[in-house]
Formats: C-alpha cells, sequence, structure tokens
C-alpha cells in the first residue's frame, strides 16, 4: 500500500466536477437495483453537474465526507465511498458504499471499506463502524460479513419501497475486531 487512500487496486481521491457522470451512473444503478417500481422524477444532467461540482468545492476533512473509489489501472470511476452520522462523543460512524454496475463483484467494496476503517480508526480514533444494509441484499450483507462486521440488530418493515416494506439489518464492526484481520498503519 503506498500510501493511506490507496490499496492494491483503487484508490481513494476527493471528488472532482468531473465524476457527475459517474455520480448519476451510481444514481441510475441504485434505482435498479431496489426495483423499477421505485421512481424518482427525472434529474437532469445539470442537476447532477451541479451537485458535483458543489462537492467537490467543499474543504476536505470534518465528520461527514465523500470520496471517489477510482481503478488504479486506468483511472477510470468505480463508485463512492461515505462517512457519516458520526458521533466522537461515543467514539462510532457509520459508512455507506455504493460501486458502479460495472465494477462490482471485483473487491473494489471491500478494498474501499477497509481503506476507510483504517483511516477512521487509527486516524481519527474512533471505536466502531455501523452500516445498514436492506435484508435482501445478500451481496452487501455477505460483504460486511467478510470484513468482519457482526450483525447486531434487524429493524423489521423498516423501509418502504418497490410497493412493499423491507427490513433493514444493522452489522458493526470495532477497532480491535478490525486490527486482528488487517495490519495497522505504520511509518515504515
Amino acid at each position: 500500500m503506498g500510501d493511506m487512500w490507496t490499496g492494491e487496486r483503487i484508490r481513494l481521491r476527493g471528488v472532482e466536477p468531473e465524476d457527475w457522470e459517474g455520480f448519476r451512473d451510481l444514481a441510475r444503478d441504485t434505482h435498479d437495483a431496489r426495483n423499477a417500481d421505485l421512481v424518482d422524477p427525472p434529474r437532469s444532467a445539470e442537476s447532477f453537474r451541479a451537485w458535483t461540482a458543489d462537492r467537490a468545492g467543499r474543504p476536505p476533512g470534518g465528520d461527514a465526507f465523500r470520496l471517489v473509489i477510482e481503478e488504479l489501472a486506468g483511472g477510470t470511476f468505480a463508485g463512492a465511498v461515505t462517512v457519516g452520522e458520526t458521533d466522537s462523543r461515543a467514539g462510532r460512524f457509520r459508512t455507506g458504499i455504493e460501486i458502479s454496475r460495472a465494477h462490482r463483484r471485483m473487491g473494489y467494496a471491500a478494498e474501499a471499506t477497509a481503506l476507510v476503517l483504517t483511516y477512521m480508526f487509527a486516524e481519527q480514533r474512533y471505536n466502531k463502524c455501523e452500516v445498514e444494509v436492506y435484508a435482501f441484499n445478500d451481496a452487501s450483507l455477505a460483504l460486511y460479513r467478510t470484513l468482519g462486521f457482526v450483525e447486531e440488530g434487524r429493524l423489521r418493515q423498516h423501509e418502504y419501497f418497490a410497493g412493499d416494506h423491507h427490513d433493514v439489518v444493522l452489522l458493526g464492526i470495532t477497532a480491535d475486531e478490525h486490527w486482528a484481520t488487517h495490519p495497522r498503519p505504520s511509518l515504515r
């Protein structure tokens, strides 16, 4: 690993204005993944350009952030990872990930999540990360379990879309659980 933000196949970087098409495609993929019955009003290309330009203009740092997942080979936009809902007093935060359709099942989500966990646990001194996953999303549940997340609960019929109510699974991982399977950053 070259730096804290670079893995074997991907790197995490700030949002750039030209990423608008990648974010537009992620929004389309998210709707497809849930169900075609979930319909938001159409969004213009300009609205994606403006949204992305706004994100690109924000200073780095803070408790909540979004980073682009970029393939090392070719510099292609592969997705995005977010950190939010931080509670520094309690030492916990939430994360989420979106991978573009063309880049799924390549290990990018696992690599990006591990990089974020390492940063938040090692540099920001948080102790626990939480995620929420739809109960029908077997791929995401498997991803987080592979990374060492443990199921902590289930919110029954918690979200409504595509004509039905769906359960949400709550998972968490502590810093000690992460360090048990990932190397701590070093100065060497």
